[in-house]
């Protein structure tokens, strides 16, 4: 029986093109909401963000992004994550709209969370995501970061990570599931993952000190994971690579996280 903590895509999209779907309510939390939206050529999605901010990550093909007041046309460069260059992205704040029009075969990721504050509508670059290379050995990875906390938001931290075959990511293993700031921020996150070749899989486990949520997950191309709490590291197979897309969001706009003492050890 497949675990409450994977969603996974449906076999044909809805009328917006959506395949995927989690909301604060489907997923038993308060904040963070995703979507994936798989447009034609020509195909658009026009939605009002109400009370929500939205990030609109293009994770392959162009398009063009209108606002209430702003509008980017052909926007987006990559036909595929895999080929490893910072997307194009569109943050647009609450008490807006935003129309999408895809120019070619559109992967969009709709990420959204409470909104609120003075900001305004603005088109992320590739040239303004944060490129990072983190880890060393098999904990290696490559992170490009959309939305960090530096950039402004309501409540969005959004970020890509490419783990290569036989590498760990978010390892050692943390947790980000207290208010308990300057040491530990409450953030509720999901992993969207993309596998190359398809046919792949990942491990991801989520787990607590206590043991009240302890799973080992498989999981495989177009699913996502939630991580209500706990710890919740990820493994790529031999052979292949994985992708991941992460939204995280709660009460404060910062990413403070608390590894697992058990294998602190390992960045030392």
């Amino acid at each position: 029986m497949q675990s409450k903590l994977i969603v996974p895509e449906a076999s044909q999209p809805n009328q917006e093109g959506v395949v995927l779907r989690v909301t604060p309510e489907s997923a038993g939390w308060s904040y963070v909401g995703y979507e994936m939206v798989k447009l034609k050529k020509g195909e658009a999605l026009m939605r009002e963000t109400g009370r929500l901010e939205a990030c609109l990550v293009f994770l392959s093909g162009k398009g063009d992004v209108r606002t209430a007041e702003k509008s980017w046309t052909g926007i987006g460069q990559r036909m595929s994550v895999f080929e490893k260059t910072p997307p194009y992205s569109v943050y647009v704040p609450s008490e807006d709209r935003y129309e999408v029009v895809a120019e070619t075969d559109v992967d969009l990721a709709v990420c959204t969370a409470p909104g609120g504050g003075e900001y305004e509508a603005r088109l992320i670059e590739p040239g303004h995501v944060g490129v990072e290379h983190r880890g060393s050995g098999n904990m290696a990875r490559l992170v490009h970061n959309i939305m960090p906390e530096s950039e402004p938001a309501h409540s969005l931290l959004v970020v890509e990570v490419f783990t290569p075959g036989g590498h760990w990511s978010s390892y050692p293993p943390h947790k980000h599931d207290r208010d308990a700031l300057p040491e530990e921020s409450l953030l509720e996150e999901t992993y969207y993952y993309r596998i190359q070749p398809e046919q792949g899989f990942a491990v991801q486990r989520v787990y607590t000190d206590d043991g009240s949520l302890d799973e080992t997950l498989c999981v495989r191309n177009g699913q996502a994971v939630l991580v209500p709490k706990g710890y919740h590291p990820v493994a790529a197979p031999a052979g292949y690579e994985v992708y991941y897309l992460n939204v995280m969001a709660g009460p404060r706009r910062t990413w403070k996280f608390y590894n697992d003492p058990h294998h602190e050890w390992l960045l030392k």
